[in-house]
Formats: C-alpha cells, structure tokens, sequence
C-alpha cells in the first residue's frame, strides 16, 4: 500500500468493535505510526498496525472551566479532573500542538503577541 490516510478522513474500526473516535490525540498517533511505517517500507521493513490508546479527553469550556478524563500509565482506569489542573493540562497540550506545528521560536512569538493583544484589544465590542 502506498496511500496512507491520517486524521479525519481516515474511518478505523477498533478489533473490539466500534470506531477509533474523532479526536486529536488519534490524529496524533496516527500520523506517529505513518511517519513510522513510511521510513519502514522506504527500507523494506515490515510496516506496523495501528492500535488506539485512549489517553483521555479534555474539553475547555471559553475561558471560565475546563473538565477532562485523562488515563495514563500511572494508575489504573481514568481520573477526572477540573478547574486549573484540567485548565494547565489543556493548555500545555496545545502549546505542545503548537510546538510541534510551528517549533519554539514561532509558538513563543504567538504567545507573546497573544499576552500583548489581551492588555491593548478592548473588552467590549462597540459594533
């Protein structure tokens, strides 16, 4: 096969039944195990399957909550978390996002821009 297919185009039944879900985080893995498996068939080793892990979800409510579920290797099954951990683990995972997408110097130059635009943008629309 040399068509590879990654994120929301891609429709991935799980062995156990259903669909990988619709998230980034499958997204993510997805283009992992292709930038993996394309390296392999370019040396003629054998490529591997795609295996959903469920790390959990989080969901930012604007700026007033964040509410999440995360499962990890740390304990078993999953722990809800809220308020300014979920708010902090939500935030890092796009600043990671970003990180990956643009590297250190543009997402740091985002940032700022974002810092300076909340003190001079004004609260109220006018219009």
């Amino acid at each position: 096969p040399d068509i590879f297919a990654i994120g929301d185009c891609a429709s991935c039944a799980r062995p156990e039944g259903g669909f990988v879900p619709p998230r980034a985080q499958a997204a993510h893995q997805m283009a992992s195990l292709v930038l993996h498996n394309i390296l392999a068939q370019m040396k003629g080793k054998p490529m591997k399957a795609y295996v959903y892990k469920d790390h959990g979800s989080l969901v930012s409510l604007s700026n007033f909550s964040t509410v999440g579920s995360l499962m990890g290797n740390l304990m078993r099954g999953s722990m809800m978390v809220e308020g300014r951990i979920a708010r902090f683990v939500y935030i890092s995972l796009y600043r990671m996002h970003q990180i990956a997408l643009h590297g250190y110097f543009k997402t740091g130059l985002m940032m700022l821009v974002g810092r300076i635009n909340r003190v001079i943008r004004p609260r109220l629309k006018l219009h």
